[in-house]
């Protein structure tokens, strides 16, 4: 049970409507359903899945090793307990981009991006990546744009392009993919304001800018972002790096110092939680069982 007002459909539309506004638009990627939660209540625009986060919650590396399921299934958990719309990286569309497309928009996402590294793919921002054809990439987008019900799920086109085959070979990509039916385009791994605005200026659609920590473009703010006339802005794995930095600086002082006195200030509290969870939504009139209350929790 989700205490949500909005249905897959509304949440699409949403989505749709606040692109045409021309405001840049957050998206921060969750790691699980409760990360999920807490961006909605902050105010942010959405929510994004990365490809890599769902790779590394299970121990792997960003390699194309996870399936369709495993992805699909942890992405409906995600998107179904927020009102906000969620979009989800698909990496290279595992083997059918129809079968993926139908998969995510009956999980209820609100769009996916498809990228045109080969299939033993690579994180956008590491070396070494190959591309499959630009012919092939439009092919895939085709038939992503064909298998979706809906309209307003968005085919969203990413490149792999620049560090690859460079800029000018990028632009030509994105062209393409925007004449195959692509609703957004997401150039990857642009190194500076400079290469930002040569894509905008080639692009006639929705951009989408990735704000990755630790990579290859430098991390611009929201009022820059906008200002260059980008469309949506993710920050794929902060979430999780926040996370796991706490998580092993807490470990380590459990098992240095034999208890967790040390650390309570860095912990979620419990009613913290509980207030996150929505426990009291969940009572049940004149039964003492599920009188839930966050008062009296620290």
């Amino acid at each position: 049970m989700h205490f949500t007002k909005k249905t897959i459909t509304e949440k699409r539309s949403d989505l749709v409507k606040k692109l045409q506004s021309k405001k840049l638009l957050r998206f921060p990627g969750a790691y699980n359903p409760l990360c999920a939660k807490l961006i909605a209540e902050i105010g942010f625009d959405g929510v994004y899945i990365s490809g890599g986060v769902m790779s590394n919650d299970l121990g792997l590396p960003d390699i194309g090793l996870t399936t369709l399921d495993q992805v699909s299934y942890r992405s409906g958990q995600i998107a179904r307990v927020t009102d906000l719309p969620t979009i989800v990286d698909v990496d290279t569309g595992f083997g059918s981009c129809k079968k993926t497309v139908e998969q995510f928009e009956n999980k209820g996402l609100a769009g996916c991006h498809l990228e045109d590294q080969i299939s033993e793919k690579r994180c956008g921002h590491l070396d070494n990546k190959e591309l499959v054809t630009k012919e092939e990439m439009v092919k895939k987008i085709q038939e992503s744009v064909k298998a979706r019900k809906d309209n307003n799920f968005l085919i969203i086109a990413r490149t792999d392009a620049n560090s690859v085959e460079g800029l000018d070979k990028t632009l030509d990509r994105i062209k393409a993919y925007e004449e195959a039916g692509a609703d957004m385009i997401f150039p990857e791994a642009m190194k500076d304001e400079s290469e930002f605005e040569k894509v905008r200026k080639a692009a006639n659609g929705y951009l989408l800018a990735n704000m990755t920590e630790f990579g290859k473009s430098k991390l611009l703010n929201k009022e820059e972002l906008e200002n260059l006339g980008y469309n949506l802005v993710i920050y794929p794995v902060s979430s999780q790096r926040l996370a796991m930095q706490n998580v092993e600086i807490g470990l380590k002082s459990i098992f240095k110092d034999g208890h967790q006195n040390n650390i309570i200030d860095k912990m979620q509290t419990r009613k913290r939680l509980y207030e996150l969870v929505e426990y009291e939504k969940y009572n049940t009139p004149d039964k003492k069982i599920t009188d839930f209350s966050t008062e009296g929790h620290e």
